[in-house]
C-alpha cells in the first residue's frame, strides 16, 4: 500500500482490459488536495477508506466524516470475501493482507462517538449566521453581539449565553445604536427564535465545553501510524446545515491554529469533506470566497482536502481548480445537467489517448474510476481506468460492543465526554445584575430616609403638645432655634430618580464598561472563527 512515498491506489487497465499498471498518490503532492466523485453506489466510500489507510499507515492522521455509518469497519480487521480476493488477483495485490486501523469516533451528540463541541466564540459571528440563514440585517445585530463580547470579556460558550447577550441588546438598544450602529428588537427577537429552532434539532449540544483541542485530531501511535478520526455523521445529516458549518469550521481552525511548513515530504492532516454539496449549496459568495482563499492557502500548513460528492458541479470552479489528485467514479447521463456533469468531469482531466473520457466515466463498473494524480513537479498524470484495490480494514460497520470497545481505549476517552459549564457570559451578566440589584435597593433605601429628613424638618411644632423633647436638638445653648434651610437645600438638590430594574441596572453598568474597554477585541480570523494565542 505504501511504496517509495506513495500510495498504492489500484491498477490500471489498457483498452483490452489487460493489465497496465500501478497507479499511486504521491505523498509529496497529498496536500495538493483532492476531489473523489461519482454516483450513488459506484464506490467513493471504499475508495475514501483506503485512502484513509494508506495515510494512516504512511503517519499521517485523518479525519473523515461517515454518513452511511459504514465506514466504521475501518477500525477492525479485514475479512475474507471472495469477491475481495478476485480484486486483489485481478489486480496483482499480493500479499493481500488484512489489518486494523487507529480510530477514533467522535460524535456531535455523544452517542457513537467521543463528544466534539467547540463554543460561539470560538465558531464567531459569520459561520452562525451561515448556520441559522440570517438576513443582512441580523447578521449586522449578530456582529455586534460577538463584537461587545469580545470587547468586555464575555465569553459566549453556549447558547444561554448568547441568549443573555441578545436580551442585553434588546434592553438597550438605544444606548448601543449610538456606538455600534443600529439595533432593532425586531432582528434581536427575530435571531433569539432561531436560536430556540436550533435548540429543537440539538444543535445546542454543538456549543459548549470542553472545546475540541485540534491536536487531538493529529494524533499518532506509538509504532508511527496516524489516527484516523471518524465523525459518526448519520444523525448529523438530518441537519445538513449544521453539517455543512461544523466541517467548515473545522477547516478555519486547522487554518487558524497550524503553522506554516511550506511543502513537506507528507501532510500533517488530511481532510476528507464528504457530501461536500451541503458546504456549498446556498452559500453566499462572499462565504465561498473565503473558502477558497482557505483551500489555497491551507495547503502551506501541510493539510489536504479531499472532496467526496457525487457530482462534480457541486464544488465551485474557484474551489475545483485547486483540487490537483481525482478520482472519478460512474456517472450517469440521462438529464441535460448529468449530461454536463460528465463532461465537466471529462474536460477536468490531462487527456488518455486510447480512450474517450466522456464515454469512460458512463461505463464504470463498481470499485472501476478514472485516476489522474499530481506527479513530478506537480503536473497531473494522465488519466487512467482503474481498478482501485479492496480495504484491509472490515468492508461495512462494526457492532455496537466493537464501537464501545475503541471508545474505551481510545486516547481521549474522558477528555470531552462529560460537560463543563463555567463562568462565561451568562453568569457575569446574572451576577452584575444581582450587584446592581442590591446596589439599587440600597440608593432607594438612602433616598427615602433622605426624603423623611426632609418631611419631618417641614413639621410645625407647638410646644407643650408632645413635641417639646424632640425639638430640643432644634436649639443652640443660647435658646435659639437652629435653621433647617442648609439641611433642606441638601435635601431638595437630591431630586427623585425613577427606581431601574434589575436588569436595567445590570446592563447599564455593562455599557458603560464598552467604552473603557475599547482596543481590547479579540482577533478572529478569515472565517471569523478566535485566533487563539493573540
Amino acid at each position: 500500500m505504501l511504496q517509495d512515498g506513495k500510495l498504492y491506489l489500484g491498477t490500471s487497465r489498457n483498452p483490452d482490459d489487460s493489465i497496465n499498471k500501478g497507479e499511486y498518490l504521491d505523498l509529496g503532492y497529498a496536500n495538493r488536495h483532492g476531489l473523489i466523485t461519482g454516483a450513488t453506489g459506484t464506490g467513493k466510500t471504499v475508495t475514501l477508506q483506503i485512502l484513509a489507510e494508506g495515510f494512516a499507515n504512511a503517519g499521517v492522521p485523518v479525519f473523515c466524516a461517515d454518513v452511511k455509518g459504514d465506514l466504521s469497519g475501518i477500525a477492525a480487521i479485514g475479512e475474507y470475501k471472495d469477491f475481495l480476493e478476485k480484486r486483489a488477483s485481478t489486480i496483482g495485490l499480493d500479499p493481500y493482507t488484512f489489518q486494523e486501523f487507529p480510530v477514533v469516533f467522535w460524535d456531535l451528540f455523544g452517542e457513537k462517538g467521543h463528544r466534539i463541541r467547540t463554543t460561539l466564540t470560538e465558531m464567531g459571528p459569520l459561520l452562525l449566521a451561515r448556520l441559522m440563514d440570517m438576513t443582512d440585517a441580523q447578521e449586522g445585530v449578530l456582529n455586534i453581539a460577538f463584537k461587545i463580547a469580545d470587547e468586555n470579556g464575555l465569553a459566549l460558550l453556549d447558547m444561554k449565553d448568547l441568549q443573555s447577550m441578545l436580551s442585553y441588546m434588546a434592553e438597550h438598544n438605544k444606548e448601543l445604536s449610538g456606538i455600534y450602529g443600529n439595533i432593532s428588537k425586531q432582528s434581536v427577537g427575530a435571531i433569539q427564535r432561531d436560536l430556540l429552532v436550533l435548540e429543537q434539532q440539538g444543535a445546542e449540544k454543538f456549543f459548549g465545553e470542553p472545546a475540541l483541542k485540534i491536536s487531538d485530531m493529529m494524533r499518532t501511535t506509538p509504532d508511527g501510524r496516524g489516527a484516523i478520526s471518524v465523525l459518526a455523521a448519520d444523525k448529523l445529516m438530518m441537519n445538513p446545515r449544521l453539517y455543512g458549518t461544523f466541517l467548515l469550521w473545522l477547516l478555519s481552525e486547522l487554518f487558524e491554529e497550524l503553522p506554516e511548513v511550506g511543502d513537506p515530504d507528507r501532510p500533517r492532516l488530511v481532510f476528507f469533506f464528504d457530501e461536500a454539496h451541503l458546504l456549498f449549496d446556498d452559500a453566499p459568495k462572499a462565504l465561498i470566497e473565503r473558502v477558497e482563499q482557505v483551500v489555497r492557502l491551507i495547503r502551506s500548513k501541510g493539510v489536504g482536502i479531499y472532496f467526496v460528492t457525487q457530482n462534480p458541479l457541486d464544488v465551485p470552479e474557484s474551489v475545483l481548480s485547486q483540487l490537483g489528485n481525482r478520482i472519478q467514479h460512474a456517472l450517469r447521463a440521462y438529464t441535460p445537467r448529468e449530461q454536463k456533469a460528465v463532461k465537466t468531469a471529462a474536460e477536468t482531466f490531462r487527456p488518455n489517448p486510447e480512450f474517450d473520457c466522456f464515454e469512460a466515466i458512463t461505463q464504470l463498473g463498481v470499485g472501476e474510476a478514472l485516476v489522474s494524480t499530481l506527479e513530478s513537479k506537480g503536473v497531473p498524470s494522465v488519466v487512467q481506468r482503474t481498478l482501485i484495490r479492496p480495504p484491509s480494514s472490515r468492508l461495512g460497520p462494526i457492532s455496537d460492543s466493537e464501537r464501545r470497545k475503541t471508545m474505551n481505549v481510545s486516547p481521549v476517552a474522558g477528555i470531552y465526554d462529560d460537560d463543563v459549564d463555567r463562568n462565561s457570559a451568562f453568569e457575569i451578566l446574572h451576577k452584575r445584575a444581582e450587584e446592581a440589584a442590591k446596589a439599587e435597593e440600597e440608593k432607594r433605601r438612602r433616598e427615602e430616609e433622605d426624603e423623611e429628613e426632609l418631611q419631618e424638618s417641614r413639621r410645625w411644632t407647638l410646644p407643650g403638645f408632645g413635641d417639646d423633647d424632640d425639638d430640643d436638638d432644634d436649639y443652640d445653648d443660647r435658646g435659639r432655634k437652629k435653621s433647617s434651610r442648609r439641611r433642606r437645600s441638601r435635601s431638595r438638590s437630591r431630586p427623585r430618580r425613577r427606581r431601574q430594574s434589575v436588569a436595567e441596572a445590570a446592563m447599564k453598568s455593562a455599557a458603560r464598561s464598552v467604552a473603557s474597554s475599547l482596543g481590547r477585541a479579540l482577533v478572529r480570523g478569515i472565517l471569523g472563527s478566535l485566533k487563539k494565542g493573540l
